[in-house]
């Protein structure tokens, strides 16, 4: 009676039906407890659980003598490994480092870093065809180019290049550059910070944006124009706030 899931040598069509329909519900549910971040950013700790769920719950599906507890339950054990390092992971700064890349700028300024391309093991083909799929086909419009954690290329345009507003308009934009990351889950970036000013210096922009510390604070950018970006640290709500830096 209970075929489809102790298994069978001889195992009829419609316990596989029933198999299918039990380990698509299950596979659903997993994801649905891992959230979006499975789906949505491929990096190599998602890449690595997909592997390794699709092997082992997708072979019951083609042999029928296969007991389905097995397979079930070290899909759950393998989901609770990848949701533990993700909590890990978004709760430690230094251990993200260990399962999510550092991205790579490979264009800097306009000019393409050839070192930076070789460590990133990416060809002048590829990066000429991300350009175009980023609507960046003519390299004299691009400052930075940017190697995510996830393997896709950001493009950040120089500003004669960018989408005009009607503010923009009516006055010359200084080049943005690339944002330096400042504050960080309520750390500062000692090293990023140093290029620009001082924790007193820090301290003072945050205040300016009603944010009494850093730790109050969940990111902090600045990009070389001086524009500063702060989101406080906020679990209801981010009260988000920009402001030109002088």
């Amino acid at each position: 009676m209970f075929e489809f899931w102790t298994g069978a040598d001889n195992l009829q069509i419609y316990n596989f039906v029933i198999r299918a329909f039990i380990v698509y519900t299950y596979v659903f549910i997993i994801i649905k407890v891992l959230g979006q971040r499975s789906m949505v950013a491929i990096n190599p700790i998602d890449f690595l659980f997909a592997v390794i769920i699709g092997d082992v719950v997708g072979e019951p599906l083609a042999d029928g003598s296969i007991d389905l507890s097995g397979p079930l339950a070290a899909a759950a054990v393998i989901a609770g490994l990848h949701l533990a390092l993700s909590y890990i992971a978004l709760k430690t700064p230094r251990f993200r480092r260990v399962i999510e890349d550092e991205p790579i700028i490979i264009i800097e300024k306009g000019k393409i870093l050839h070192k930076e391309l070789t460590k990133a093991k990416i060809t002048v083909e590829s990066l000429l065809m991300d350009m175009r799929l980023q609507d960046a086909s003519d390299l004299n419009e691009v400052d930075y180019a940017v190697l995510e954690s996830n393997g896709q290329i950001s493009v950040i345009k120089k500003s004669q290049y960018q989408s005009l507003t009607p503010n923009d308009m009516l006055k010359q934009m200084p080049p943005k550059g690339y944002p330096t990351v400042l504050i960080q889950d309520g750390k500062i970036v000692e090293p990023n910070l140093k290029k620009v000013g001082t924790k007193g210096w820090l301290e003072e922009q945050l205040q300016k944006n009603g944010i009494r510390h850093h730790s109050d604070c969940f990111l902090m950018t600045m990009d070389e124009a001086g524009q500063i970006y702060v989101s406080e640290m906020n679990h209801r709500e981010e009260n988000i706030k920009k402001e030109i830096f002088k």
